[in-house]
């Protein structure tokens, strides 16, 4: 009983900070989409790559995407199958949903280091996303020979229906239609990362708005992100909260969670289940 108290006292000092808010800046990390449903082992695993467990060894979905397959028809096959449970279905839980609902009428932005579409499955609108990291639901040049991407549902649908035997057939591995090249995930691992048109456009509407509101009651609402890419999110919401005296800063991480000094004053940290805050 003391934890649910605790939990909707939370909700209510966060649908307070939202409702004084001049703007909001919501940074998104996997423990977002981990709140969400979005995990990568146990059942959720099993129930799509059982059998690739049986055969390789590995047991989630991120190991599965680094694996060593002898060939493009194997890798294809089980990237083909992760893209769209990961992209292309819905999350098993309304926490995209619950947050869209809680910001849908307020001045905000939202950059994110997830890659799975939820914000915008969830109604967010496009205009106000900046995926920093990528995108599921692209494919880049391998080279890459020139900074595009290319859309994979149907692709991937192909894949997802053809593969026998943990392989796809041969003639459905994508290439570059550029160049010939073999494709690959549009995800950022290394320098070979695309940053296209979209992107690009993303990035210059971000800039914009973080420059229109510089001053003011602007809320920068941290969700689930951890330390693994502190500079994109964590760090400069950080920063920009500090150089503002009016900001507000408020984490929501089921994980431990800290802030600088220097904000700590102006900080509100929620160490719980995104989800359950959301939906209290």
């Amino acid at each position: 009983m003391t934890s649910i108290r605790n939990c909707y006292a939370d909700a209510q000092r966060l649908k307070e900070e939202l409702e004084a808010a001049d703007a909001v800046v919501i940074g998104a990390g996997a423990g977002l989409s981990t709140s969400a449903g979005f995990v990568y082992d146990g059942v959720r695993f099993k129930k799509s790559f059982s059998d690739f467990e049986a055969k390789y060894g590995f047991h989630d979905m991120y190991a599965g995407g680094f694996y060593p397959y002898e060939t493009p028809e194997e890798r294809w096959a089980f990237w083909s199958r992760s893209i769209w449970i990961n992209r292309y279905t819905d999350a098993p839980k309304p926490v995209y949903n619950n947050l869209f609902a809680l910001v849908k009428d307020k001045d905000y932005f939202v950059l994110t280091t997830n890659v799975d579409h939820c914000f915008q499955k969830a109604g967010f609108d496009k205009r106000r996303l900046f995926y920093t990291q990528g995108d599921y639901g692209l494919f880049q040049c391998t080279q890459p020979c020139c900074q595009e991407t290319i859309d994979n549902e149907g692709a991937v649908l192909s894949m997802l229906e053809q593969q026998e035997n943990m392989r796809i057939p041969t003639e459905l591995i994508p290439h570059c239609p550029h160049c010939g090249k073999p494709l690959t995930m549009n995800l950022r691992s290394d320098n070979k990362f695309v940053q296209d048109e979209g992107w690009n456009k993303a990035a210059k509407r971000y800039e914009d708005f973080l420059g229109s509101h510089q001053t003011g009651r602007v809320l920068y609402l941290e969700l689930g992100v951890g330390y693994n890419t502190p500079g994109i999110i964590k760090i400069p919401f950080w920063k920009m909260s500090a150089e503002n005296p009016d900001a507000r800063f408020v984490s929501i991480n089921a994980q431990n969670i800290a802030v600088p000094e220097v904000i700590k004053e102006r900080a509100f940290l929620i160490n719980s289940d995104i989800g359950k805050v959301l939906s209290s």
